[in-house]
Parts: C-alpha cells; sequence; structure tokens
C-alpha cells in the first residue's frame, strides 16, 4: 500500500509517468518478503532476521520471509519498561512515509519499513526511495501487503513493535471513483490488520494517517479538529473518517494509544506522480496545458512534507492519555476519556491554485498553457487547517512558505528528469 496524503489528486485526472506499466492502478499482491542487510556468507541463512553484527554489511539482499506461527504477547502489565524500537513504519517507500523513514533513522532510531509497492503509480519510483534510504543496521524493509491477516499478524508477533507509524493507504479521490474496492482492501482491511497488530502485541502508540478531506462538505475555515465531519464528498475522505472512528473503538475498548493525523496538501521533493504539484511541473516542462478546476478558483494549504515529518516526530513520543474532562453531552471529536488524539497537519496559510502554477513558471524558466476546466465530483474549493491544537501539544506549526517549497520541489523534479 502506499503511503497516503491529501495532495490534490482531486484536482485532476490521475496522472502517472511514462515509464508506468499500462496496468497502473491495479492492486497486485505482494507477497511477504524481507529485505537484509548480510554478509556474503550469510546469504543463503534462513533467519527471519539478521543478528547485528551481520546487519552491519552494506550488500543488500532481497529473499522472501517464511510464514511464522503467530505468538501471544505478554501481559500489558508485565511490560513495565516499553522499550522505543522498532518503530514500524508502513508505507515506508512512499512519499511521507520515506521523508518520515528518513528522518528517524538519521535520528538513531531503528525502524522497519513495510510497503506493497503497487502499480498505483511507477513502482521504480518507490524503489528508488528505498534504495535513497541506504543500507545500515537499524533499517529493514518488508514487501509486504498489509490485507494479508496472516503475513501481518506474525510481523507484529515477531518484532513487538513499541510505536506503529501507518502511513499505508489507497491515496488519491478521484481515484477512488473508479477503483472504490482498492479502498475497502487498503484503508479499511489494512488498517483492521495493523490495529489487530497493535492491539495482541503490546504497542504503546499507533500514529496513523488521516487526511483533510474528512473535512468533506463544512465550509467554516479554518476547518478544525473540533468539528464534527459527517458529510464527506469521496470515499477516500469516508474511509479516512473510517479510520479515526475505528482508532477511538480500540483506543476505548482496548486502551491503545492512537493519534490521528489529518495531512493537509502534502508536497516536497520525492512527491506522487499524481499529486497536483508534480502534474503542473511536468506539464510545464512538456509544453502541455495544465488543467485548473473550478476555472483555477480553489485555495489549498499546501504544507512542505519536512514540516510534516517535523510534526509527527514530536507526536511519536508523545502519547495520548484519556482525558478525564471529556463529556458525552458536549463531546470533542479529537479527544475522547479514551487514549485518543486528532490533530490536523497543515501551514495555515492557503493559497490560490493558479499562484502555484506561477511559482512553477518561475523556477523553471518557461510559461504555461492553462486549460480552465468545471469542479470536479468530490473535489472542494478550499482548504485551511486550524493546527492550534498541534502548537499546543508540541510546541511546532508547520512553516516553511510555498515559495520556498515550490522552488524545493521543482529543484528536486529537474535533477531528477533533467528538465
Amino acid at each position: 500500500m502506499i503511503q497516503s496524503s491529501n495532495v490534490l489528486s482531486n484536482m485532476t485526472a490521475p496522472c502517472v509517468p511514462k515509464t508506468t506499466e499500462e496496468n497502473a492502478g491495479r492492486r497486485v499482491k505482494a507477497p511477504p518478503g524481507i529485505v537484509r542487510w548480510s554478509s556474503p556468507d550469510r546469504d543463503r541463512a534462513p533467519v527471519s532476521a539478521p543478528p547485528p553484527s551481520v546487519r552491519r554489511h552494506r550488500r543488500l539482499d532481497i529473499r522472501i520471509a517464511g510464514r511464522h506461527e503467530r505468538a501471544e504477547p505478554p501481559p500489558a502489565a508485565e511490560r513495565d519498561v516499553m522499550p522505543s524500537d522498532p518503530i514500524l513504519v508502513t508505507g515506508a517507500a512512499g512519499f511521507i512515509g520515506f521523508h518520515l523513514t528518513r528522518r528517524l533513522l538519521a535520528a538513531g532510531r531503528t525502524v522497519v519499513g513495510v510497503d506493497d509497492l503497487n502499480t498505483y503509480y511507477d513502482p521504480a519510483l518507490k524503489r528508488d526511495r528505498l534504495a535513497a534510504l541506504g543500507g545500515g543496521a537499524d533499517f529493514r524493509f518488508e514487501a509486504l501487503d498489509l490485507a494479508d491477516r496472516p503475513a501481518v499478524a506474525a510481523l507484529f508477533a515477531r518484532e513487538k513493535f513499541p510505536v506503529v507509524v501507518h502511513l499505508a493507504a489507497q491515496a488519491g479521490v478521484r481515484h477512488s471513483l473508479d477503483a472504490p474496492f482498492a479502498y475497502l482492501d487498503s484503508n479499511l482491511t489494512g488498517f483492521l490488520t495493523v490495529l489487530e497488530g497493535c492491539r495482541h502485541n503490546g504497542c504503546g502508540h499507533l500514529l496513523y494517517a488521516s487526511s483533510s478531506s474528512v473535512y468533506g462538505a463544512d465550509t467554516a475555515v479554518p476547518f478544525s479538529t473540533a468539528q464534527h465531519v459527517d458529510h464527506p464528498l469521496s470515499l477516500y475522505g469516508a474511509t479516512k473518517k473510517a479510520n479515526e472512528l475505528m482508532a477511538h473503538a480500540y483506543a476505548h475498548l482496548f486502551g491503545l494509544p492512537t493519534t490521528g493525523l489529518r495531512f493537509f496538501t502534502v508536497y516536497g521533493p520525492w512527491g506522487r506522480p499524481d499529486m497536483a504539484m508534480w502534474l503542473f511541473t511536468r506539464a510545464i516542462a512538456e509544453g502541455r496545458p495544465v488543467r485548473l478546476f473550478n476555472g483555477g478558483d480553489m485555495r489549498r494549504d499546501f504544507t512542505y512534507v519536512d514540516d510534516v515529518v517535523e510534526a509527527m516526530v514530536r507526536l511519536i513520543d508523545r502519547v495520548p492519555a484519556g482525558d478525564p474532562t471529556w463529556s458525552g453531552e458536549a463531546p470533542d471529536p479529537a479527544s475522547s476519556r479514551a487514549p485518543f488524539r486528532v490533530y490536523n497537519i497543515g501551514n495555515s496559510a492557503p493559497v490560490a491554485v493558479p499562484y502555484v502554477v506561477d511559482l512553477i513558471e518561475r523556477a523553471l524558466g518557461r510559461e504555461a498553457i492553462r486549460e480552465m476546466l468545471p469542479m470536479q465530483p468530490g473535489d472542494v474549493h478550499e482548504t485551511f487547517a486550524d493546527v492550534s491544537a498541534l502548537t499546543a501539544a508540541v510546541g511546532f506549526r508547520p512553516k516553511t512558505p510555498i515559495e520556498e517549497g515550490v522552488a524545493r520541489f521543482v529543484g528536486w523534479y529537474r535533477e531528477r528528469y533533467g528538465v
């Protein structure tokens, strides 16, 4: 499953790079596999995880992991000291997952990454992200479909993750109109297997990707987590709202601490080819029209990926506790008596989409051909994040100006594709 974020995929028809296979968008079930760092004399060692002395070698060896019997975890009360590692990052080969994993590794954390490397967009980009993470003792990768319940259960039973960051999902508002069952498998079944893995194996904190798409038909801006979000405009948004409800149920029933992250239009280097920023840049570079929906009258709270990762890193160690002042008579949707929290992660500075096109023109030194089109189904006019709760919790708010962020993305794009 690919990493999820709200990335304006609803503003343009899904687009993939020229190198994408013709069957792009078809979910393929990946067998559970593990990337291990191994020495030449251990190439065939049938072990479930490499020992530290082996992981230090830098040659990459990929093989399929064997099945494991599910082991019962020790009672939570016996785990007096919760270890901090390894951290599980699902969607590690995706856009946000890659950036988070790189940041965690740089901080000396140990990470296990999973991704099914599906063909929603060119898997070569995902493999390049994994290659950019480099080799080392602190990172292992498994090719794994989270809808595969036995394989996911075996992974959790084996690793006993103290922290899980669940970013894997089927992304894209527009694509959910064409391939709805992919969203059922990835965003609902996949999330349930993660919840079950956390529940049965003593996870101390589950952070998961939600989306600004949950605000749906709401028009009162800035969007606040105190608003009730009951009118989604897309199946994608509905699955993300369902994730928040499922997380609360597990927090209430099993005491699983959960933190939901409502991402607002994340962009930056190593992004996804169906993202507006990427689509605009590619169209201008190739001399094709930039498609602007609703006649260009759209505003988005573009949020630079480094800011998103900074917020996530700070939240990882902020484990939610139940709020004893929470009232069922006037319920706050973003908190609970259970260990449950939801935060907006956005720049709190929406900009007109045509202005973003202006910035890309400037960075590329080329003029855009602009094609004005009507509003698309499932789309919204404006997104705007109220991040006061995030700031109060971790003392940080996203702040990268759109001008700086666009220049960084276009610079990366030009270097990668020789534009």
